[in-house]
């Protein structure tokens, strides 16, 4: 893609621009609109007259945003309509979403009137819902029409659906029966009547449904096209198999900034000034760092009581507390990824409460047995290596070793057990799951294992040293 970007910007140089339209028209939107977006900002709209009207439109919904207004402010009426006619209207409905509010009346004054009706209803849907994403371009066939009848019907208007591939059966008021394949009516009698070969048994989701839901049911179904229907079951639109990629897409690049600790952001990474990313990332960190000074208090206090326990025992679990901290952390995000993917993939529902933390316990209770007894025998090769004690220090060093071994094991019970419950409980309540990743179940781990550390010093250093 370099060396063609490369071959553009010295074929504009030349003013070879016949040239730049033949290499053009043997390329894929998507593969042009990251050639246009490396060239000169006063030369994009020049480059983007050379292409054709449909290739043109492709290539426009797949420029980021700030492009997009930049060549709305460069065309024409004419030029902007001839684009708005080729869009399918969802796209044209993100589009206008994506564009600040001094061109949307342009944009829409420059649609025709019924598709200009269309994208004002589509604005009306709620954010992030099947109505927002969905295209009101569909074949809509009725029950009472012959395959003959219904193949001129497609032949007639499905050029400007964005599929034909699956057709809708709908009664005269528009309320959804079925569904029908353009393989199953082409290999029909030319006499059946659509009602009778339709599959009547449809999947369909209504227009308040979560976009990120509809995603999923049509990965769920292996379909490439949902219907969209109202509170009374008639059918207003559809969600194409391209919408759901982009909103898994969006949604997954949304729950990974969630989980690192950062306001989610749509721009691409390379796109935004560092101002933006400083903005999104330091009240997270900030939150985190005011969150931590409960461990730091708690350490204080801990190292402030080590002399009860001795020099050599308050020494080792002083040192001991990072690897706990870590350990702790990293048995808790584990959790939290798993139970969050499992969330956003329809696999775990709040009613799997109990069987799902069922499951981390035993895998903590492995884990942690498995841990603590390395750690222990690691401590003893340390002891016989390096340290060569001998009685009363021998004694102490075992039972702090012990000590440390045991809050290994508790310490990773309480993070598998927060890792996995706190995702459940946040998208029971209303909140992502995303936001309880690893970040604050970190932070309350790290506060949890130096309280379990001081509670087991307390309950076995004390009694048998």
């Amino acid at each position: 893609m370099t060396d063609l970007t490369e071959t553009v910007r010295s074929l504009v140089t030349n003013k070879r621009f016949a040239t730049i339209r033949d290499l053009f028209a043997t390329m894929n939107a998507a593969d042009i609109a990251p050639i246009l977006s490396e060239q000169k900002e006063s030369d994009l709209p020049l480059l983007f007259r050379l292409l054709s009207t449909e290739t043109a439109a492709e290539t426009f919904v797949e420029m980021n945003p700030e492009e997009q207004e930049m060549l709305i402010r460069s065309f024409s009426d004419t030029e902007l309509k001839a684009v708005l006619d080729e869009l399918y209207l969802d796209d044209a409905v993100d589009i206008i979403e994506e564009m600040p509010g001094i061109l949307v009346p342009r944009i829409l004054k420059a649609a025709d009137p019924d598709s200009r009706k269309l994208i004002n209803e589509l604005l009306q849907y709620p954010d992030d819902s099947a109505g927002s994403i969905m295209t009101p371009e569909f074949v809509s066939l009725s029950p009472q029409e012959t395959v003959e009848q219904a193949i001129e019907e497609i032949r007639k208007t499905g050029q400007d659906k964005e599929t034909i591939n699956i057709c809708y059966v709908a009664r005269a008021d528009h309320t959804l029966i079925g569904s029908v394949t353009i393989r199953r009516i082409l290999l029909s009698d030319p006499e059946d009547r659509i009602g009778d070969i339709c599959d009547t048994n449809t999947v369909s989701c209504q227009t308040t449904d979560d976009q990120e839901e509809v995603a999923q049911l049509l990965s769920k179904y292996d379909l490439i096209a949902i219907p969209v229907v109202d509170n009374e079951k008639r059918i207003v639109g559809i969600v194409t198999i391209d919408d759901a990629v982009d909103v898994l897409s969006e949604e997954n690049t949304e729950d990974i900034q969630k989980m690192a600790a950062i306001t989610p952001s749509d721009r691409p990474y390379l796109e935004t000034p560092v101002t933006n990313l400083f903005l999104h990332r330091i009240p997270w960190l900030l939150l985190l760092m005011l969150t931590s000074t409960m461990t730091e208090l708690i350490i204080n206090m801990f190292t402030d009581k080590m002399n009860v326990f001795g020099a050599l025992a308050g020494a080792m679990l002083i040192a001991c507390i990072p690897m706990l901290m870590d350990t702790g952390g990293n048995a808790g995000g584990q959790s939290s990824a798993t139970v969050i993917r499992g969330i956003s993939l329809g696999e775990i529902e709040f009613s799997d409460f109990f069987q799902v933390i069922g499951k981390e316990l035993s895998v903590a209770a492995m884990s942690g047995t498995a841990l603590g007894l390395l750690n222990f025998i690691k401590m003893l090769v340390v002891n016989a290596v390096l340290y060569h004690y001998e009685g009363e220090e021998l004694h102490i060093y075992l039972i702090a070793s012990l000590t440390i071994s045991i809050t290994i094991l508790l310490t990773i019970l309480v993070a598998k057990f927060s890792g996995s419950m706190l995702p459940m409980v946040a998208k029971k309540i209303g909140f992502d799951p995303a936001v309880m990743a690893a970040p604050f179940i970190t932070t309350m781990i790290d506060v949890a294992s130096l309280l379990l550390l001081y509670a087991m010093a307390n309950v076995i250093l004390l009694r048998i040293i």
